[in-house]
């Protein structure tokens, strides 16, 4: 049975993983995850967003009517995104857990520092066709050591053009699938316990309230000022759990 501060932890940071999402309409996998590392070990936090991920990315990837159009333009990156992950997944038991943490805490740094510059990448149809399955790989590899799903997916679909309603429904299709094979993945190097699914499930609903206060509280506050406190969080909370990583 968990301690009640394992609880109040996990409770806690879905509830605002799921505000977050509520806001701006990401974040959910990524902040749970940054949130986790600092109470629980690296695969018991990627064990612990498993079901919550799935079931608030699954919505995102099936409504918007563009499934088929997205799949037909991303399909070679997200296979490669997708099949790779079992092999990101045996560092967790070969490579020093502080070690991927502290990638962990780079990626996020990366990630929040590039959409803080204001970067944009722009790629033709003939790069992205070959770009797209050599950056699958690598994203399907670190989500594999690290749990994350967003470097450098999210930019490689920023990166072609996709419209803005369809560029929310692919990045729930990447991140559905990325959470399924990063289950399988888990399971097969026996990270997954009964107690951690017990708990990854009961995650669920302070997610979905998180998500409802969040899309409540969207009303009020700029999106553009959000998003900014975000990504200064994820710098932060990064570079804290590299810290802590390398320090340990």
């Amino acid at each position: 049975m968990p301690d009640p501060f394992s609880l109040a932890a996990i409770g806690g940071t879905f509830l605002i993983a799921g505000g977050v999402k509520g806001v701006i309409g990401l974040g959910l996998p990524t902040v749970s995850l940054a949130l986790l590392t600092v109470a629980f070990d690296l695969p018991s936090a990627m064990a612990l967003l498993l079901v919550p991920s799935f079931i608030t990315n699954l919505w995102q990837a099936v409504v918007g009517g563009n499934g088929g159009a997205i799949l037909r333009r991303i399909w070679p990156f997200l296979l490669l995104a997708t099949g790779t992950v079992w092999i990101g997944a045996i560092a967790l038991r070969q490579v020093d857990l502080s070690l991927l943490s502290a990638l962990l805490g780079l990626l996020l740094v990366i990630y929040g520092g590039a959409n803080l510059a204001g970067l944009r990448f722009t790629l033709t149809q003939s790069q992205a066709n070959w770009l797209g399955p050599v950056l699958g790989t690598i994203n399907g590899v670190l989500t594999g050591m690290t749990g994350s799903f967003v470097v450098p997916g999210v930019m490689f679909l920023q990166a072609i053009g996709l419209p803005r309603d369809m560029l929310i429904q692919a990045m729930g299709i990447l991140f559905t699938a990325s959470t399924l094979a990063l289950a399988v993945a888990l399971q097969r190097n026996d990270f997954v316990t009964t107690e951690l699914a017990g708990l990854s499930a009961a995650a669920v609903p302070p997610a979905i309230i998180g998500m409802i206060a969040g899309q409540r509280l969207r009303r009020n506050l700029s999106e553009q000022l959000f998003r900014r406190i975000f990504f200064i969080a994820l710098l932060l909370l990064g570079g804290y759990i590299i810290f802590r990583a390398l320090g340990a």
